[in-house]
């Protein structure tokens, strides 16, 4: 597929988001000019520590969309094992399609081009009810979440005050 077949798979995703909104984010373009970024709004999910949240972020997509993933990047700040400090989110559903050479994930749990941006979104709110902290991008969040809860909730609170403040 060439990047002006993605992009029209792009404006086709974001036509059906705009046309049947689902709960837990919005989605649309930073520029209308350039529909391979997109600005996100996910709100954090309820009954997590993410709850009450709104963080920005935004998704990327390469031109050859869709056979390879595009990156997410939360531009609000976020505290969770599966969160590079950086921003950039790490999911399996995000990492190129094929074999792991590490042999962590199945190529079935990788990307695959029947991911729509709304899976992508749905796997990241899941992300946020249930990290993953077996295989963190966050090494420090992993360990405090798993060996000191108090301080992880903490950090996470204060993560979510700030993005109601932006």
């Amino acid at each position: 597929m060439s990047g002006s077949q993605g992009a029209l798979l792009l404006k086709k995703q974001l036509n059906d988001i705009k046309k049947h909104p689902v709960d837990g984010f919005s989605a649309g373009l930073f520029d209308d000019s350039n529909v391979f970024e997109w600005e996100i709004l996910i709100m954090g999910p309820p009954e997590t520590l993410y709850e009450g949240g709104f963080f920005k972020a935004k998704l990327v997509f390469p031109k050859e969309y869709p056979n390879q993933p595009p990156k997410m990047i939360f531009l609000s700040q976020i505290w969770h094992p599966n969160v590079y400090t950086s921003g950039e989110v790490c999911i399996s559903i995000l990492h190129p399609p094929g074999e792991d050479a590490y042999g962590y994930e199945q190529a079935s749990e990788r990307w695959l081009p029947i991911h729509s941006v709304e899976s992508i979104l749905i796997s990241v709110i899941s992300m946020l009810s249930h990290p993953n902290d077996e295989s963190p991008a966050n090494i420090e969040a992993a360990k405090e979440y798993r060996e000191d809860k108090e301080a992880f909730r903490k950090k996470v609170a204060r993560c979510v005050r700030r993005s109601q403040e932006e």
